[in-house]
């Protein structure tokens, strides 16, 4: 899971291998200077974005929006890692957006703040975001998770070229990981695909709120996507939550991926382009097979 120590090694890493100057150049200097202000990509043809927001019973959620420009298309949650909202989360919904799918990015943060706070891992880790995103990731219990669910579900049911024929997916990503299968909990009705990229928190032992205890309440497909050094801290947890998910009868792939903590996120010093490329394809089968 990302923790501070993990934070602190992905600092040494970005100066002693210069990773982050690699993976975003001139614009990872400048979002570090500038701390705050929202980095922007030139639009993709084909598709439509906007920036939302909408009530939940905690507040207004606030997210970003991108779909196909024409037609009906099956609806994606996508719930970012610690550093949340940025071009690196955009990124990854436009790449599904043009493979067919309407998808929601969340500011899971939006009860304390709106919008991007960082733009991207560099400098989160400068900003000294693990300690200032504390106190907003404290809120983010389960039950709190699982109500903003069944409103994003809502409101996504609402919204123009979504098909409410189709299943709702939902992606997570380290934090988000966990969130996905609440979200399924939430609502089984919509959501029939989840998906947890070295997702952390999914097995919380003598917790009855832990992801895995909950999977009598979910009716969707689950694809787990383990990190192999995550996996090396807790190899255990991968065999509690499939053997969870069979007895509850839920259809689950539960895989270690042959790259650490962070490799399906490009502005992360783990990023790993060629099992994302893996994990990219089989988010795409999961879709393709539980969406449909």
């Amino acid at each position: 899971m990302c923790d501070e120590s993990k934070l602190a090694d992905w600092a040494k890493q970005a100066v002693s291998r210069r990773q982050f100057g690699a993976l975003s150049g001139a614009a990872a200097l400048a979002a570090c200077a500038s701390g705050t202000s929202e980095s922007v990509a030139q639009p993709v043809p084909g598709l439509k974005e906007r920036g939302v927001n909408f009530a939940t019973p905690d507040g207004t959620l606030d997210g970003f929006f991108v779909q196909p420009d024409s037609g009906k298309h099956a609806a994606v949650i996508l719930w970012p890692d610690i550093a949340s909202i940025r071009e690196a989360k955009r990124g990854i919904a436009r790449k599904l957006a043009s493979a067919g799918f309407a998808v929601l990015v969340v500011n899971p943060y939006y009860r304390d703040v709106t919008g991007e706070q960082f733009a991207d891992f560099a400098a989160f880790i400068a900003d000294g975001g693990f300690q200032k995103v504390g106190p907003w990731r404290g809120k983010l219990t389960p039950e709190a998770i699982m109500r903003d669910a069944t409103a994003i579900v809502d409101w996504l049911d609402r919204q123009e070229g979504v098909d409410q024929a189709h299943g709702i997916g939902t992606q997570g990503y380290c934090m988000g990981g966990p969130f996905t299968v609440w979200s399924a909990a939430a609502v089984p009705g919509r959501i029939k695909a989840a998906a947890s990229f070295h997702g952390g928190g999914l097995v919380r032992p003598d917790n009855p709120m832990s992801p895995h205890a909950l999977l009598g309440k979910v009716d969707a497909d689950l694809l787990i996507a383990v990190a192999q050094d995550d996996d090396a801290k807790a190899p255990t947890d991968k065999t509690v939550f499939a053997e969870s998910a069979a007895a509850a009868n839920v259809d689950a792939v539960v895989t270690v991926y042959p790259g650490n903590h962070g490799w399906m996120v490009s502005d992360s010093p783990a990023y790993d382009a060629t099992a994302a490329a893996r994990g990219e394809a089989d988010l795409k089968a999961l879709y393709a097979k539980a969406l449909a």
